[in-house]
């Protein structure tokens, strides 16, 4: 393996915060971002419950008439086994990212292998790490504002059942 071999990689989750990425795969992770890119016939769910943050994490579905936007990272090849380790409970996917006018055919990500067939809300470091990180790269102000919206409406959710 050279010195330069790298992979396209798309990140939906808290993964798309450079910071946090930087926190599990032990380098800087900001110089290999290529900037905010879509996943089409996807769309977003908190279909799995990570025992490591204690609450529900992002996952993408199929769905043909929904997109996702996300991160795409130019990562390169040393950190593959890393990051599939902080991805555990998910599997390696291959999907075509669109990036402006490019698309990317080869590009990495992962779903979730054993999905909830409900949503579980995230709790407040997970909600704040995805926003933040869905702003600091640019992902659209209506795009964030949806995503704003889901989590907040599955933790009101989540909050109206242990009261009710």
């Amino acid at each position: 393996m050279t010195r330069d071999a790298f992979f396209y990689y798309f990140a939906y989750g808290s993964c798309m915060c450079p910071v946090d990425l930087k926190r599990s795969l032990g380098e800087s992770t900001h110089a290999y971002v290529l900037g905010p890119a879509v996943l089409q016939g996807y769309r977003l769910g908190f279909f799995r419950r990570s025992r490591l943050r204690n609450c529900g994490v992002l996952d993408v579905v199929p769905d043909a008439s929904a997109t996702v936007e996300g991160v795409l990272y130019r990562l390169p090849m040393h950190l593959s086994d890393r990051l599939d380790e902080r991805e555990e409970g998910y599997q390696q996917a291959t999907v075509a990212i669109h990036q402006g006018d490019r698309i990317y055919p080869h590009v990495r990500t992962y779903s979730v292998i054993e999905k909830l067939t409900e949503e579980h809300a995230p709790n407040d470091w997970y909600f704040n790490v995805v926003l933040r990180g869905a702003v600091t790269c640019g992902l659209s102000e209506q795009y964030c504002w949806r995503l704003f919206h889901h989590m907040h409406h599955l933790q009101q959710s989540q909050v109206t059942l242990r009261s009710a």
